[in-house]
């Protein structure tokens, strides 16, 4: 088995983060990239529910706002969490979070996906954009359940 990259979905959850010690784990083992990737709500579907005008411009600032706040938790995290890793890159998207991951996996000719069964829309026993890319990726997924980590999480607090 060769893993060259990881892909690992973050929603910024706490469950997401539980993925974290497997992703580095195994970034350091086989000497793999680690594409780390944000999916966010494209705000801009809703602009009918807004129609035209000021209104429809507030939801263009406030998808701007969200796309760099977004950029920034990303690059903090990479800067504090992945700094033991070789490579590592940011991708933030908007769309479907699991279609967009699933095609992720295809455009950047991923190995391994590794995420949390559930992460901020909840879902049990797995939330439903990790179900999808389950059962819709082209390679392996690991799952996390974050149970034991939010424990220990919340332990520290």
């Amino acid at each position: 088995m060769n893993i060259r990259r990881i892909l690992w979905p973050t929603d910024f959850s706490p469950a997401a983060a539980a993925a974290e010690p497997y992703v580095l784990s195994l970034a350091q083992a086989y000497d793999a990239e680690v594409h780390l990737i944000h999916v966010g709500e494209d705000l801009t579907a809703f602009e009918h529910y807004w129609g035209s005008g000021p209104d429809s411009a507030h939801l263009h600032d406030l998808q701007e706002r969200s796309m760099k706040l977004a950029r920034e938790r990303l690059e903090n995290l990479c800067r504090e969490r992945l700094s033991s890793c070789k490579r590592y890159h940011i991708h933030i998207v908007m769309g479907h979070p699991a279609k967009t991951i699933l095609a992720t996996i295809d455009n950047l000719h991923v190995d391994l996906v590794i995420m949390a069964t559930h992460g901020m829309r909840g879902g049990f026993p797995f939330g439903s954009v990790t179900e999808r890319v389950v059962k819709n990726s082209p390679v392996p997924v690991l799952t996390v359940n974050p149970g034991k980590f939010l424990k220990e999480e919340a332990g520290r607090q």
